[in-house]
């Protein structure tokens, strides 16, 4: 199993204070014989719905050397995750997470906004002080 990234608490505590029941952590899935681990498996009920709103969450840090090359590897993990969760659980939706510093110095950047557009990347962005949303980025 992957080593949690430093805003896993963060991120889990976050999703906590906003309503939502962490239902797994970390989200295991197997596609074939392929495993994968997203970091966080949480569900929301709605008042008018017996069934709730079910998510996934991909916490990263970018505190690697070159914010491009943690982009790139964020960006690939997130479209795989989002394949497997397509063929194993298609209810849920996944977000990436990402602290509010973070997407202030980074991901506000055109190229990056046209890639999350492009891939339709859906982008959970937290207060890692606070350890509250401050967005959720359709």
């Amino acid at each position: 199993m992957p080593s949690k990234d430093i805003f896993h608490e963060s991120v889990r505590n976050a999703l906590e204070k906003d309503g939502w029941i962490i239902t797994h952590d970390p989200l295991y899935i197997k596609v074939d014989d392929i495993e994968f681990f997203v970091d966080l498996g949480a569900e929301r009920l709605l008042a008018a719905q017996k069934q709730g709103q079910q998510i996934a969450v991909e916490v990263k840090s970018f505190v690697g050397a070159s914010e491009v090359t943690e982009f790139h590897l964020a960006l690939g993990q997130t479209l795989n995750y989002r394949l497997a969760l397509k063929k194993e659980q298609p209810q849920r939706i996944l977000y990436l997470a990402i602290s509010e510093d973070t997407y202030r110095d980074f991901f506000s950047r055109q190229f990056i906004q046209d890639s999350l557009k492009e891939y339709q990347i859906k982008v959970l962005i937290f207060d890692s002080l606070t350890q509250e949303i401050v967005l959720w980025k359709e």
